[in-house]
């Protein structure tokens, strides 16, 4: 289980992305001092850990409700791994945030808790099963957690530019995971739908 557990925390620490993270965090609660911006880290992560047991408790029968297979959720769900990790390397604003209204909800959702750590967090209960995914959530969850406590300090340490190549570097390996999950889904989704085969000759052929 050790193994296991020490991958899902990988997995979900370069999902969770807290380095990429803390600018957004940061210019959220630029206006917060520092025991309102601490409040804000607190609850942040609290919420994102609800949705987070959320995923992994219901997600399979969520997905079993609407008819929906593992192998086509892990052709989609490495869609979206690919498209986010491509955010992250580009710099591209496909699903972050512009609003400051409340900075602990957006950093909750959709910034800590958005389509990558959903589909991750489903896709690992099947892969390494319950436990070993919620000890991993929990344990990347207070890294991050930490990090947002902490986050003026981290940044004035580091430095943006370090953050920034970085995050870069987390995107590469997201997009590489993507494009992982698309391809063994797509091969597994063809090993148990053979006839899909034959329907995608026949519409090539017409």
């Amino acid at each position: 289980m050790l193994q296991e557990v020490v991958y899902a925390s990988l997995l979900l620490f370069f999902i969770f992305d807290p380095l990429a993270s803390l600018p957004i965090f940061l210019s959220l609660t630029e206006d917060q001092d520092r025991e309102e911006r601490r409040h804000s880290a607190d609850m942040a992560v609290m919420v994102a850990m609800v949705l987070f047991l959320l995923f992994v408790t219901i997600g399979e029968q969520f997905l079993s409700t609407f008819g929906i297979s593992m192998d086509g959720f892990r052709i989609a769900g490495g869609l979206v791994l690919l498209l986010m990790g491509l955010e992250i390397i580009f710099g591209l604003e496909l699903t972050k945030p512009s609003s400051k209204s409340v900075a602990w909800v957006i950093m909750a959702t959709p910034v800590l808790s958005g389509p990558g750590v959903i589909t991750t967090a489903i896709l690992l209960v099947s892969e390494v099963g319950y436990i070993p995914t919620l000890m991993a959530g929990s344990i990347s969850l207070l890294v991050v957690w930490l990090f947002f406590r902490n986050a003026s300090r981290i940044v004035e340490f580091v430095g943006n530019t370090s953050i920034a190549i970085m995050s870069r570097i987390i995107g590469l390996m997201i997009a590489a995971l993507g494009i992982d999950y698309m391809v063994s889904g797509l091969l597994d989704y063809i090993g148990h739908y053979p006839q899909s085969i034959t329907l995608l000759q026949a519409l090539l052929g017409a």
